[in-house]
Formats: C-alpha cells, structure tokens, sequence
C-alpha cells in the first residue's frame, strides 16, 4: 500500500520529471497580497498574476502541492467537517498548470495516464463531467472535453453534464475562471454509481478538477476573455490518499492516523472508530482536522483576533476545544500538544513548519486557555436553555439566549447550533441576529454593558468593608434588580439576568477609575450565579451577572468568590499607577496632576498635566523608574485615618476636586507608618485595591501616550502578563524582522533606516510624476475651458493628490485666468470623491462665494466642504457620482455667469 508521503512524491515526479513541469513551493496559506481572499483556497491562487497577464515567469508549466484553508468566503466547508468522511478545513491540493502552453487536450490525457496507469485505478469505476453550458454569459457547452474523454477511453454513459455550480470554476466573487472537467469515482459494491456523480454523496466523489482558465470574472459579473488559455487542475490529496489506500474515509489514511494516536494518547479515550454518529468519533475529526488549519494559519502569519480570518482562526480554536471539553473530557488546554505532530509529520514536504513552533504552540496555549475560563460555566447555560426548551415543547432555542452564550462566554452561534443540533433541536438564528446588531448599536452609541438608573424601590445598603480581603465570604441574598426594579422577593431562574443585592460582599464596585470585580456567588447546592461586573448606587452594590445553574430565592445563604486571576492583574496594575504617577513627576517635574485614570485587568491608563508629547528619552526614564521600584520589591501597606491628620502626611497625593470621604484611606508604598514617609515615597488618597508588594507586578511597560485636551497627556501601560505577552510579540517581530532582512538584531535600524531613505526617495520621484501629470490634466482643461464673456469655466476631473497640491493648481489656473471659476474633482482610491473650488476676485465682488458652489456639487457626492470666499474645499463618499457633480458646478457656474452679463 502506497504511503500518503509516496503518493505526494509519485504526482509530482509524473509532471515534473515525465511532463517537464517546474516544481513550485506552495505559496503562503495566508495571502498578504491578495485582499480578495481569506486564504488561499486553491493551488491557482498564487499564478492569478499570470493567468490575468500581468505577470511572465521562466516557465510554462508548473506542479505542486498548495496548503489551502477553505474555512470562509466564496469556499466555505467548515460547518461539514466531522459531519462526513470527505470535507477538510485544510487539505492539500496537488495541481498542475499550464500558462499558455498546453490545453484540454494534454491535461485530460495526462489525467487519464496518472489515475489508471501510474495509480491502477479501475476504468470501470472512473466518471467524467463536462459543462453544460451558460446562454447567459454567452460560454457553450464543452463538447471538445467530451471527445477527448472518449478518445482515451471513456464510455458516453460516464461522461455527464454539470452545471455552473459544479463545472464552471471560480476562485472568489472576481478572477480568473472557466469551465472545468472533473473525475468522479464510484466507490459503491456493485460499481453502479453513475446517477449519484455530483449528488455530495461519499459512494461516489470527485477526486480531480480539471479547469481550463479562459475568461475573468468583472465586479459586474459579466465575463472577460483572459489574453491566454490557461490549465488549473487541483486534486484533493486526502481524498487520493483514502482511494489509493483501499479506504471508505480520508479520516482512515495515513494522513490523518498519527493525529488520531497523539489524541488518544493525550485524552485516554477509546481508539478513534470511524462512525459519523458517534460523538467521540466527530471529536476526532474535527480536531484533527483544525489543528492542521491553526498549524498552518498561524505559522504562515496569521494570528487569532476578532476580524475577517482572525476570527474565522478563533471560530475553528474554539469549536476544537469544546469538542475535546464535551466529548473527549480534557480538563484544560490540550490542542497546543499536537502542534508537534502536524510538524514531525508535515515538516517534511513544508520545512517552513519547522521555522517556530513554540511561537505556534503559545499562541494556542494562550487563545485557549483564555476560552476555558468561561466555557464550562457556558457549557453549562447551554444544559439549562436546553432543557428549558424541550420542557416548553419548542425546539427551537431563543435567539436572546444564544446571544448570551456568544456574547458573555465566548460560545459563538456555529458551536451552540452543533450543540442544538446534537440536542435534536436548532436555534433562532433571525433572533440572534437582531440581538447582535442591537448590541453593536448600543456598543456604538458608547453605552456600558451594565446601566443602572433611577432603580424603583428600596436598595438594601450593603457591607462592602471585605472587599479588600481575597477569602471567600459568606453573605445571604436580599434580592435583586431587574430592569431598574428591586425585587425583594421571588426566584431567579437558571439564564435570567440581574444585578443581585446581599448583605455583605468582597466584590470591589467600579469606583475611583477602577473596573468592577467579576466573580462567582454560589449556594451549597451548586446554584452558580456569575458575576460580570459590580457597581454601586448610593451605599448598595450591585453584583450584575446571569444565573448560570440552578434556582435562587431571597434569603438564600451563598458564598462569594471574585475571579482571583482577574483581581490580581487589576490590583497590578492599580499598584503600578501609582508608581507612574511618581515617576512621572519625578521626570517631568512637580506640575505633574493626575486628571483621570482607568485601571482594568489589561492595562492602566493615566490622564495628567503636561504641555506637550513625553520624548522617547522621558518614556525610557518613566519606564526606569517604575520597574527599578518593582525590582526593589516594597511593602505597599494601607491606613485609613481622619482627613486632616491624612492630609499631613508626607508626600501626600490626591486628585484635585475629588472628594474624599472622612476619614479617608491612604496607600503608602516603601514607608510602613505615615511618619515614615518622605516626599520621594508613593502617598495617595485611594480606595482601590494593591498588592502587598511591588515585587508582584513582575514588569512595567509603557504601550502609547496621546493628547486628551490642551495641558493634558495620557499614557497607557500594561504590566505582569499583558506585558509579557507584549515582549513576546515584539521579540517574534523582532525575530522575524531580522529573518527576512538576514541581519543581526543590532544591525536592523541601519538596515530600516536605508529602506526608509530608498522609500522617500521613490516616494519624491512618485510626487513629482503625479504633480506632472496633474499640471497637464489642469493644464488641459484650462485650454478647453468655456468662456462666458470675460470669465472662464474651468470644470473637470483631475488624478487625486494632496490637498495643498490641488490649492497650489487652483491658485495657479486663477493667475492664468485672471476672471474665472474654477471646480476641479478627482476619486480616490477608497472610492471617494475630492473637490476644490476656486473663484476670482472680482466675481467675488460681483457676489459668487466658493461655498455657493462647494456646496451643491459635493452634496450630490453624499458630501460636504467649506472654505474662504475665493477657495473652497470638499469630500464626497460616493467616487462613482463625481462626473454628476462636476456637470451640476458646470451649470451653477455658467448660469451665474450668464445672469451676471
């Protein structure tokens, strides 16, 4: 039996060594240069400058293996993979091209020859299709391929027609396309599977597209003849694999085996079976099939993030671990494991695996570790909402509550829908839209996750003096607000949100530019209620968060426990701003006032007083001075004392205008007494939560300063694991920064700074040809201008440039003219429109202002514009109505003139 490894070996050796194809590397997964795509889909992607004849290279005639990732876009099979034996996020896709060399003719011969030949396929069990034809874009049907077909052997009841969705190819919305041939095997017993071709089934399944690249698909949609015929044929690799190994799956060959054994070893699960019904078989498959996708995507430069394939990487890590949570038992991140076997195992034939797994495997880690802190609480929800549906008869989750899961755990709507699914049921897929699209209206209008206001009835006052403690505490529940109502009496149900009232806590409540603490409150019997923020009305807290699991009524004895992960990063980083505050006096001087902060478990952001930008040299020195105090590891102790005799201590700091209660507390770091204190010591009035020692924080970073108003700066730092994840991301662009210029670390300003001098001048050069030809075209139009009397209409559309480049042509077309209105227009490249105005002086005498003008031509743009009497400028958002607007200045510009006479 042929390995996957030999079968790889034995295509391209066919059309490299027999066919004199040049051997080509796969192209980068993720297509940098190609906005058009999410990712490379197929092995055509990187030859799409030659077949649109933009591009020549020393051959005609190429073979490969592409990485490709069909997870989004036009190609799209994520939502199949564990479903079937057949559908992959990535696979492999062996190809050959031909770029206006050979044609049907070769490629369909040559087809034959490596499937029954070279690879013994039984003719018997081999269909062919053919296209059928478009009247619509005028492409007839391919009767050449049909004969060539019959030529090498083909019966006519194995050649069938398709049509447009299965044999006319096409990579994206636009590009290169043409009709295709495909090879279909009938895998059923008695070798009679001809009507199922095409019908997606696994008895019989495409294993080779031959497409013959003729025309390009316009933004229009109609079809362009392409300068050359081309060939693009792609096989499926796993596919091959699984036919060529005597296999009813992909998921049985080679390729997939030793991921199988690195799951089963690191889960002690039973061996992977092959049944598409068994949960823990469909875990196996879509696991292994994802990590190969995270491999690959990630170690091409794609990172995971929460837009276009950033966050299609986030759907597919997440849609990993929940199987391996619900189906496989994994305790905690286990996906990172397996990064190794993709590479011992592909690294072979794609060695630029082997480049930095590790960055790879943490990159993982990270992401998944991240999810699991919310997934079993979500997990959970789900259970609750599930059996919650089928005890009211529906079978149909509510579109609120799986906004809930998404929004809140991280649960998106493609794995709560598997979850239904599994469960018999589906999911409200219009409600769920609507609650989305609601919360990113309210995420517009800058509105809090939590709101409280005007609360109807009595609010409890609640004992918060434990909040500085970490312990668990033990408090009774007084009720709860929901919909700015207090109600003091009644349940709460598993799902339902509210901001729950207790006796006492140790949930610190948002206050003085600290974040709220989140947390768990839980009773004896595992009713679980989640805390997603706290706030605070008046002398009440309020613990805004979901009923995870069970019931919760009024009086009910819990324990309450604050997310200690997320105190300790806020408590970091609360500790950190207050050594920011004195190293930046330190560094800038005593006028230094701090203005404002914001201090969450990311980050810290500081507002103060200063005139101007911190330079690079003061930022290192801030940057110095604080992490030199964390080396030093000092005592941050805490005394609460009466206002007066506080406001005496050394050193002292508070924010001015804010009041502060009497008596007030006071958080000293270095000294353990106020008498110990000294002016160089950190002394402030705050009521927000520290940790014991300095030493804690780990490492300072400062991550941007900004203006916020005249004499205020801003700065925006991260400590202990943010600023950790920081330095790694800058080490790994430092690595890979040096890697592609091949210099050492040391040497990569020089290397930056001549790039950076090659890219102005290029840049000059640019200019001036650009300012050239836009003094021709303004040149031009003033040789064609109208004139209407003793003034000229210079109306017309120009190239786009810089703004002080089109008022310097104005200016200049205005002294040629000397009496003239002058309305120039040009599109840039996002599409939109630019506009100046220019009139003379004596027609501004005579009662024209540039805004008349400005502001009618522009608005057909959807636009506006302004500016002095004689000179006016404008933008429009809509490029493609700029010929309109130029024709409306045309007519309020001859029409003035023809009335002034």
């Amino acid at each position: 039996m042929r390995t996957a490894n030999e079968i790889r070996q034995q295509f391209i050796d066919f059309f490299c060594k027999q066919h004199q194809h040049r051997f080509v590397p796969s192209s980068s997964v993720v297509p940098h240069d190609d906005p058009t795509l999410l990712f490379a889909n197929a092995g055509m992607n990187q030859f799409k400058p030659i077949f649109l004849g933009f591009e020549k290279r020393d051959y005609v005639r190429a073979a490969n293996t592409q990485k490709c990732i069909r997870a989004g876009g036009k190609h799209n099979d994520l939502e199949d993979v564990g479903k079937d034996t057949y559908h992959h996020t990535f696979f492999e896709m062996l190809g050959n091209w031909s770029f206006g060399d050979y044609f049907k003719q070769e490629a369909i011969t040559w087809a034959w020859d490596l499937l029954t030949n070279v690879w013994g396929l039984d003719a018997a069990r081999l269909h062919v299709t053919v296209f059928e034809g478009d009247a619509e874009n005028n492409v007839p049907e391919d009767k050449e391929a049909a004969d060539i077909w019959r030529a090498v052997g083909v019966p006519n009841d194995h050649i069938h027609l398709g049509n447009k969705k299965d044999n006319f190819w096409e990579m994206g919305d636009t590009g290169p396309c043409g009709p295709c041939t495909e090879v279909h095997i009938d895998l059923t017993p008695d070798c009679k599977g001809g009507h199922l071709v095409n019908a997606g089934t696994p008895e019989v399944i495409e294993i080779w597209n031959n497409v013959f690249i003729q025309f390009n698909r316009n933004e229009d949609k109609s079809l362009t003849p392409l300068p050359a015929k081309h060939v693009d044929t792609g096989m499926g690799f796993e596919r091959i694999c699984a036919v060529l190994q005597g296999k009813t799956s992909n998921y049985d060959s080679d390729v997939f085996t030793p991921l199988f054994s690195a799951i089963q070893e690191l889960t002690k699960v039973a061996p992977y079976g092959g049944d598409l019904k068994d949960r823990v078989d469909t875990a196996y498959r879509v696991i292994a099939d994802h990590i190969r996708t995270l491999t690959f995507a990630l170690n091409d430069g794609a990172v995971i993030g929460n837009d276009g394939r950033n966050y299609v990487l986030k759907r597919i890590l997440r849609r990993a671990s929940r199987y391996g949570r619900q189906a496989l038992n994994t305790t905690g991140p286990f996906l990172h494991n397996l990064v190794g076997v993709v590479v011992e195992q592909l690294g072979g034939t794609f060695p630029e695996l082997k480049r930095n797994p590790e960055k790879v495997r943490e990159q993982i880690y990270d992401e998944e570790t991240s999810f699991l802190r919310t997934l079993d609480r979500g997990l959970k929800l789900y259970s609750h909402l599930s059996e919650r549906t089928k005890a009211t008869g529906s079978t149909t989750i509510d579109g609120a509550d799986a906004f809930k899961l998404h929004d809140t755990y991280g649960i998106y709507i493609d794995i709560t829908q598997q979850m239904a699914e599994e469960d018999g049921l589906k999911v409200d897929e219009e409600g769920f839209k609507q609650e989305l699209k609601d919360a990113q209206e309210r995420d517009r209008a800058g509105k809090k996750k939590f709101h409280t206001a005007a609360v109807k009835g009595d609010l409890p006052p609640t004992d918060d003096a434990p909040k500085y403690l970490p312990e668990v505490l033990q408090a009774t529940v007084l009720g709860w607000v929901i919909g700015n109502e207090v109600h003091r009496t009644g349940e709460l149900q598993a799902g339902d949100a509210a901001a729950l009232l207790l006796d006492r806590t140790n949930f610190y409540a948002e206050q003085g530019g600290q974040a709220g603490d989140t947390g768990i409150i839980r009773t004896e019997d595992d009713c679980e209620f989640e805390v997603q923020d706290t706030q605070r009305l008046g002398d009440t807290i309020l613990h805004h968060g979901i009923l995870v699991s069970g019931k919760l009524a009024v009086g009910t004895s819990v324990s309450a426990m604050q997310a200690t992960f997320r105190r300790i990063d806020i408590m970091c980083n609360h500790t950190a701003t207050h050594l920011m505050n004195l190293a930046l006096r330190q560094v800038l001087g005593n006028h230094v006032e701090q203005k404002g902060s914001l201090v969450d478990e990311d980050k810290t952001r500081f507002d103060f007083s200063h005139e101007k930008p911190l330079t690079q040299r003061e930022l290192r020195q801030v940057e110095h001075k604080v992490n030199e105090m964390i080396r030093r590891d000092l005592a941050v102790n805490a005394v609460t004392l009466p206002l007066a005799e506080a406001s005496k201590i050394t050193g002292v700091r508070a924010v001015f205008g804010e009041k502060y209660p009497d008596p007030v507390r006071v958080v000293m770091i270095g000294p353990e007494t106020p008498e110990q204190a000294r002016y160089d010591d950190s002394i402030e009035f705050c009521g927000g939560t520290h940790i014991p020692r300095t030493g804690h924080i780990g490492y300072f970073k400062l991550a941007s300063q900004e203006g916020v108003s005249k004499g205020v700066r801003r700065v925006t730092a991260v400590t202990g694991r943010v600023a950790a994840q920081d330095l790694a991301t800058l080490t790994n662009t430092m690595e890979d920064l040096t890697s592609k210029f091949q210099c050492k670390l040391e040497e990569l300003p020089t290397r930056l700074e001549a790039l950076q001098q090659e890219f102005e001048q290029l840049q000059k050069l640019f200019l001036k040809n650009s300012l050239q030809e836009l003094q021709r075209v303004a040149d031009q139009l003033f040789e064609s201008a109208v004139s209407i009397g003793a003034s000229k209409v210079i109306v017309g559309e120009v190239p786009p440039a810089d703004i002080e480049v089109m008022r310097g042509q104005v200016d200049r077309l205005r002294q040629k003219a000397e009496s003239c209105i002058i309305i120039l227009g040009w599109k840039n490249p996002d599409q939109s429109a630019g506009f100046v105005v220019g009139v003379s002086k004596d027609l501004n005498q005579a009662g024209l202002k540039s805004n008349d003008l400005m502001k009618p031509v522009s608005a057909i743009a959807d636009g506006k514009g302004g500016g002095p009497p004689h000179l006016a400028t404008g933008a429009g958002k809509n490029g493609a109505a700029l010929p309109a607007a130029l024709a409306k200045g045309t007519e309020l510009a001859t029409e003035f003139l023809k009335k002034k006479g």
